[in-house]
């Protein structure tokens, strides 16, 4: 197995100049877990800690790379990384910053590390709400393991979690092929997938193609939308994202053909996306190694 391309900082996960915040964090998977939950706050959790966000950390959840989240820690709070801010001073992310500064992390110690799209089935009852985690391998246990680094003491509590987080079942968080897979199997209902409003087999489409984008080292906000993501169910090329789910539910067994899939432009980030929060086309911007799509992004 060859996880060469999974412990490297890469593009977003590479934090450039500031890789030097790094150091003198914890080595393992679950004390680097632990830093982040001092570090960031969920945006649509500050009544977990008894805060409200500033206007700065309204801001926060749509930056995109590790360099750039790490610059706007230490311009708000200097101090090393391992000391905890308060709630109301925490950089504001979504679980998608909790995984990628958690790879991000991983990566600089050597450790494979990729952060994974999909659905978690532990914060609403009967559903499974769109949802990143980090998946890392395990050189002694020779297996990847599921990491929900966001996951701290308040919403362990909140949301009633019973199982380890640092080792999180594969029933409770599905990867976006999983998902695919038993709603065309006819095992589970497309409705029963999403956030908020946005429920249904679009939804699980389209996090199939961030979450393949995220096995290339793009790791994009969870309301980017580009290439073939569509919200509507017919417009679904099905036979085409058929494919790309099997390869993204074994992403080891398929190294290449991920790689190849990845080359196809209705995939391939673009150099602007449609950033569906902000209802505007928005440049990425990606430390290195960049392999945009020539082609403009497409939004519902």
């Amino acid at each position: 197995m060859n996880l060469d391309s999974w412990r490297r900082p890469e593009a977003m996960t590479d934090a450039g100049a500031r890789a030097y915040q790094f150091g003198g964090l914890p080595g393992e998977v679950g004390g680097l877990a632990s830093v982040l939950q001092g570090l960031l706050i969920h945006e649509h959790m500050p009544d977990f800690y008894g805060v409200t966000l500033s206007s700065r950390q309204r801001e926060e959840p749509h930056v995109r790379g590790a360099s750039e989240i790490l610059e706007r820690i230490a311009a708000h709070d200097p101090r090393p990384l391992a000391e905890p801010r308060p709630p109301g001073e925490r950089f504001a992310g979504c679980c998608r910053h909790y995984t990628l500064m958690h790879v991000a992390m991983l990566r600089n110690r050597g450790i494979a590390a990729r952060a994974r799209c999909g659905f978690g089935a532990y914060f609403v009852k009967n559903m499974f709400v769109d949802h990143w985690v980090t998946e890392y391998f395990d050189d002694t246990q020779r297996r990847w393991i599921l990491v929900d680094s966001q996951i701290d003491a308040q919403q362990r509590e909140r949301f009633g979690i019973d199982f380890d987080t640092l080792d999180v079942p594969r029933e409770q968080f599905l990867v976006a092929g999983d998902a695919w897979q038993l709603c065309r199997g006819g095992k589970a209902a497309p409705r029963a997938f999403g956030v908020l409003d946005m429920f249904g087999l679009w939804f699980i489409a389209s996090n199939i193609i961030r979450d393949l984008a995220a096995l290339n080292n793009r790791e994009m906000l969870p309301w980017d939308v580009w290439g073939c993501m569509t919200a509507v169910d017919a417009d679904i090329d099905l036979a085409f994202i058929d494919r790309l789910a099997r390869l993204t539910r074994a992403p080891d067994e398929n190294v290449d053909e991920l790689r190849a899939a990845y080359d196809d432009p209705r995939v391939t980030v673009p150099a602007t996306v449609f950033n569906a929060v902000r209802n505007c086309p928005e440049p990425v911007s990606i430390q290195k190694g960049v392999r945009h799509a020539d082609a403009p992004s497409r939004h519902p």
